[in-house]
């Protein structure tokens, strides 16, 4: 499979389980697959995040040998909310790498405190830091006022997923 143009022929749900399938548990071709989400080219790196996603999901040892340029990337500015929702998603139900936990909870803070951030990023920031607060019970005060200080104002995907956080901690 010629990847960067499978991942440029469409941009659609059956498009992404198409790559999801074939990268499988196989590592190289997820590498491939996170070469094309790093890349410079805008409309690749935007529709490659999806599948990595979904192939996380599947397969979270995928993600390993990844983590640093993971983590890195997400400093960089301007990046497109593909890349950021997919990125943040791919954290909720897997086991963070402890060295990278601090990283991990600034930036997560740093999308849910935003009030031009997108919605799916806060909401996917929102579990991970719920996550991570049962290792670093320190956070959650500042989690709870962060979530009553902005539960009025946003959207009933956001409350829903707001309430189960503030529920777990």
């Amino acid at each position: 499979m010629n990847l960067r143009e499978e991942i440029l022929k469409e941009h659609s749900k059956v498009q992404c389980t198409k790559i999801v399938k074939w990268v499988g548990n196989n590592q190289q071709r997820f590498d491939e697959l996170f070469s094309h989400f790093l890349s410079d080219e805008y409309r690749v790196v935007q529709r490659a995040a999806w599948p990595i996603s979904y192939c996380v999901d599947a397969h979270p040892e995928l993600i390993n040998r990844h983590w640093k340029k993971l983590i890195d990337n997400l400093k960089k500015p301007n990046l497109h909310d593909a890349v950021k929702r997919n990125s943040i998603r791919l954290m909720q139900e897997i086991d963070l790498p402890k060295k990278y936990h601090g990283e991990i909870m600034n930036r997560c803070f740093k999308y849910l405190e935003s009030p031009t951030e997108a919605l799916a990023v806060k909401i996917f920031s929102l579990s991970v830091l719920g996550n991570l607060a049962t290792y670093y019970p320190e956070i959650k005060s500042e989690l709870i006022l962060i979530i009553e200080d902005q539960l009025p104002h946003q959207s009933a995907g956001f409350k829903s997923r707001a309430k189960r956080v503030l529920k777990s901690l």
